[in-house]
């Protein structure tokens, strides 16, 4: 789906159709965005979405996160995470920024990222400069659900 590398893509739909938005993801889930229509007169947050994707992040709706983790759970690498893990690493892939996840939880910004750190050695996310951990970590969790 994705044949132009570089070219920030948001799609809006009007179904939640997870097959769609893993093949959107692929190989390359930078400046992607997976919207459903209905956020659409939400003004202010489709633009932050739109300016999100633009600046090469990646954003999911929160019903589409939410039908994903609702499903029934398969022994994978996000198993082992804990149920704070599992909360910061839903909102991650709802495309919320650390202080949008310590806001939300009621949770400091380093809080955040010491759970964010902690996801990224359990599911064996090392640093590396041509990865982005965030995003490969949200697959992996989308993928596994």
């Amino acid at each position: 789906m994705r044949d132009t590398p570089g070219v920030a893509i948001l799609m809006l739909s009007q179904h939640v159709e997870t097959h769609q938005l893993l093949e959107l993801l692929g190989d390359h889930p930078a400046g992607v965005g997976y919207l459903l229509k209905d956020r659409i007169p939400e003004v202010e947050r489709f633009l932050e979405s739109v300016r999100l994707v633009a600046a090469g992040e990646s954003v999911i709706d929160p019903e589409v996160v939410r039908r994903l983790v609702g499903k029934p759970r398969r022994a994978s690498s996000v198993a082992r995470l804990s149920d704070k893990e599992h909360q910061v690493l839903a909102l991650m892939a709802e495309g919320r920024s650390n202080r949008g996840i310590a806001q939300y939880l009621f949770l400091s910004v380093k809080t955040v990222e010491t759970h964010v750190a902690g996801i990224f050695g359990k599911l064996g996310l090392p640093p590396a400069p041509d990865q982005h951990r965030r995003v490969l970590a949200v697959l992996r969790y989308l993928h596994d659900q």
